[in-house]
């Protein structure tokens, strides 16, 4: 009878409903379709929300190691942080779950660091500190009450063009290079398949259309990146392989 307790105290409310442990667990009535994709949600967004603190990490790795940012676009860093923090900031208005939009809070502070490293590295240091303190300014401002409502929707609605416009340049800069320069291909990678997990956990945690067309968008767009890392990795094997002997 402990353990039952113990159990249920770790699983009911984080994993799973009170009426979803009785059934899974004590009735063993494990086709319960409707339980099952809660069980199946709440893993899922757990292991994108652990996975999100290590997601861009080897790209900071790479920057720092290369003492360069080459390849990477500036503005586009810059829309790929609006939509992250449009995503926290809308969560955190409509009171989400945190295992439905956690992701969003790791991604924006690795995405920030790569903000500022770009920056840095680029001989643009002041400009990089500037950078980090209106960023944190801006959004102490956004979570605050004084952000009305329709602020923040409208935040969360321009996601899909923010998203789109910065794989656009990224895009645009490798093809312009000729290769992926410094970008990371774990972290592209990861953050593809992040973005096709969580269309099915917005639909079943959130049940907000607006959320999960923006993850469908996300997944497209970061789709063609990793194309792009496919289709010019022995070039920019190469580039690497050229700076190394110089």
């Amino acid at each position: 009878m402990a353990a039952e307790a113990l159990l249920r105290g770790l699983l009911v409310p984080h994993l799973l409903p009170e009426r979803c442990y009785d059934e899974l667990l004590l009735r063993f009535n494990l086709l319960h379709v409707p339980c099952l994709k809660i069980l199946i949600s709440k893993c899922l967004g757990i292991a994108i929300v652990a996975g999100s603190l290590m997601v861009k990490l080897p790209q900071v790795f790479k920057i720092l190691k290369a003492k360069s940012a080459e390849g990477l676009s500036f503005n586009s860093i810059l829309l790929e942080l609006l939509a992250i923090t449009g995503t926290m900031v809308y969560s955190v208005a409509n009171s989400f779950p945190f295992s439905a939009w956690g992701e969003a809070l790791f991604l924006m502070l690795q995405t920030v660091a790569i903000g500022f490293l770009a920056q840095h590295f680029g001989g643009r240091t002041a400009q990089g500190i500037s950078f980090l303190v209106l960023y944190f300014a801006l959004l102490a401002l956004l979570l605050s009450p004084l952000v009305p409502q329709a602020v923040v929707t409208l935040l969360q609605a321009t996601n899909m063009p923010a998203i789109i416009i910065s794989r656009v340049l990224q895009a645009a800069t490798n093809y312009h290079n000729g290769h992926t320069g410094q970008l990371s291909a774990i972290t592209i990678f990861l953050l593809f398949a992040g973005s096709l997990a969580r269309i099915f956990t917005s639909v079943q945690e959130t049940g907000d259309p607006l959320m999960a067309v923006t993850y469908v968008v996300s997944s497209v767009c970061n789709g063609v990146i990793a194309g792009q890392l496919l289709y010019y990795w022995d070039m920019s094997a190469g580039v690497e392989a050229r700076k190394k002997q110089a």
